[in-house]
């Protein structure tokens, strides 16, 4: 009986030790298997926009994704339309909205049904500047000058931005806090608008990102006082005859006590995902910033390179909106 035992038993060992060191390959890691929609928190043309079709381009232009890509826009409410739509749609990985800051600020002025705690944050892509303008030809020649004209004459010096209630308002209160004064704000639909408003002299400034102003400022219309960043931009290539964005002097240089201001490029998607799922478009979204045409596009728009993801990202918000809702409370905008 050992010996029939022994007999049949050899080879079965043999086969399990083969078996054991056979290499099998590892579970694919997750991937969407049907399409991917991205939602864009903004109307068609917008910077928003912009950034939602280049991301969906380079997807398609570099095969990043075996499943197509849908971009799909939802602008109404300062973007909210689109953040809700997201918290409805728990658990769906195969959807991302393009924002900025705007996913978690507008909760804290207006009752819209969501948080962005309700919204899986990815990564944060690209960061805006903003640059006080002026227009062309006035009296003031840098940003302490035109502050001394507000403080001297503030019913007559007037701040032009891109809404109300939104980042231009928010960063013109931060500069009335920090410098005493009491500039008048007008909100426009757009930047753009802004911008032609300013070249008109129908304003006397704005605190434009430099995509916003540079078709005017190439043609001579407007002139940039000052960065609201700690040190000076990196592009030095002229961008007018005699200027370039590196020339700009920093805010902080001007002594206008606000050091830093900017806006995050974000993407999130739905709560209720998995880590994987999360990860999964984290490094999606890596490629895609490594990409030569997210960079000329970074170029173009004299953006700051920035990548932020996990708690990286989840700190820059935090940190974001304790810095603004003093400014939100004192001037009566927060949400009861």
């Amino acid at each position: 009986m050992p010996t029939v035992l022994g007999r049949h038993f050899a080879p079965l060992l043999a086969a399990c030790s083969l078996l054991a060191a056979t290499s099998f390959p590892a579970l694919a890691a997750w991937q969407p298997d049907k399409n991917v929609e991205i939602v864009v928190a903004g109307g068609p043309g917008g910077g928003t926009d912009q950034l939602g079709r280049l991301i969906q381009s380079i997807i398609t232009q570099h095969k990043l994704l075996d499943v197509s890509t849908v971009v799909m826009n939802k602008g109404g409410g300062n973007g909210a339309e689109a953040f809700l739509d997201m918290k409805l749609t728990k658990g769906e990985a195969d959807r991302l909205v393009i924002g900025t800051n705007n996913v978690y600020l507008l909760p804290l002025v207006a009752k819209l049904g969501y948080q962005w705690s309700d919204l899986t944050p990815v990564a944060a892509v690209a960061e805006d500047d903003f640059i006080l303008w002026t227009y062309k030809d006035a009296p003031w020649k840098d940003a302490k000058a035109y502050y001394e004209a507000v403080k001297a004459e503030p019913t007559q010096m007037r701040m032009g931005g891109s809404q109300s209630k939104d980042v231009d308002q928010t960063l013109t209160l931060l500069l009335n806090q920090t410098t005493g004064n009491k500039l008048t704000y007008i909100p426009f639909k757009s930047g753009s608008e802004a911008a032609i408003q300013l070249a008109g002299k129908h304003i006397t400034s704005n605190v434009n990102n430099p995509s916003e102003s540079l078709s005017n400022w190439r043609g001579n219309q407007v002139q940039p006082l000052c960065v609201f960043s700690q040190e000076r931009m990196a592009y030095a290539e002229k961008v007018t005859d005699t200027q370039s964005w590196a020339d700009i002097p920093t805010c902080h240089e001007q002594g206008l006590g606000v050091d830093q201001y900017r806006f995050p490029r974000t993407v999130f998607m739905p709560g209720g995902v998995t880590d994987e799922q999360r990860a999964f478009y984290v490094e999606l979204l890596r490629k895609v910033t490594q990409a030569p045409e997210f960079k000329a596009y970074v170029a173009r728009n004299a953006l700051v390179p920035t990548f932020l993801e996990g708690q990286g990202l989840v700190d820059y918000i935090q940190k974001d909106t304790a810095r603004v809702t003093p400014v939100f409370a004192q001037a009566g905008w927060l949400r009861q």
